[in-house]
């Protein structure tokens, strides 16, 4: 009879600890603990204690809203399952050791701001689904092994603010869509293998306050529609094969173009995330 009270009580205890969360947001974290290590983890979850308590989870309506686990030794691929989390807004997995390819099961998460999947291990190409979210403002996949081209669905994702995209193995061109996200501050595409000139729309990017191009296979010239770019504070486009090399800086006044002797280093300060 003891044995038998003992389980009801477990049983109890299981059962209200998912009681503010909903079944498919309950599973869908469960399966992305187990498929990421979880017992190993810097900071782990208690799989018996409600799920309000979980590190770097938020939880408003009993659904899930934010997860935030950077540094927290997280391995393994990410599950399907994470496309079962509709009313996640923040996905942040930074600085972790995750592998595999991204899902294109994310592009079901309709209600995503930012999505931080940056300084993994993530392989294959960014997924054309991406281009789904369309109330994303912040893509980091920097510092991952991804290949393949931009994808031109990303051009769709007229509310980004931020897309850094460096430190991967991206080919093809930059695509001349670019000048479509209007909201753009922040474009990171250095350290890939991009080819082609630079497009003119760039320069149509008026909130632009970040340009990392630094360190492709880029040809041609730097597009005089920069100087549009009053916003501008920090340009890199050095160890590419342009014309030339040059460096734009500005505060609140319209950058000036500088030419630079092609053996030049030009060396920037820049905050690194």
């Amino acid at each position: 009879m003891k044995t038998i009270k003992l389980l009801a009580v477990c049983l109890l205890t299981t059962i209200s600890s998912f009681a503010n969360v909903s079944s498919s947001d309950k599973d869908a974290l469960v399966a992305f603990y187990n498929a990421t290590n979880g017992d190993h983890w810097n900071s782990s979850w208690d799989l018996s204690a409600e799920i309000s308590t979980w590190n770097g989870v938020k939880i408003e309506n009993n659904r899930v809203v934010e997860i935030n686990l950077p540094f927290n030794n997280l391995q393994g691929e990410l599950p399907k399952e994470i496309g079962s989390l509709t009313s996640l807004k923040v996905l942040n997995l930074g600085f972790n050791k995750i592998s595999g390819t991204i899902p294109t099961e994310l592009s079901n998460l309709t209600e995503l701001k930012s999505l931080e999947l940056f300084m993994n291990s993530f392989e294959g190409d960014i997924p054309s689904e991406l281009g789904q979210l369309k109330n994303l403002q912040s893509l980091k996949l920097y510092s991952n092994k991804l290949t393949g081209d931009i994808p031109l669905e990303l051009m769709e994702l007229t509310n980004l603010e931020e897309l850094l995209i460096g430190s991967n193995f991206l080919t093809g061109t930059i695509p001349v869509d670019i000048a479509e996200l209007s909201n753009l501050k922040k474009l990171s595409l250095m350290d890939n293998k991009l080819e082609g000139e630079i497009p003119s729309g760039i320069g149509q990017l008026k909130n632009l306050e970040e340009l990392l191009l630094s360190t492709n296979n880029l040809t041609g010239s730097l597009p005089i529609e920069i100087v549009n770019l009053t916003k501008l504070n920090t340009i890199m486009v050095s160890d590419n094969n342009l014309n030339q090399e040059y460096i734009s800086v500005s505060g609140k006044n319209p950058p000036g173009l500088m030419t630079i002797n092609t053996n030049a280093t030009a060396v920037l300060d820049i905050e690194k995330e």
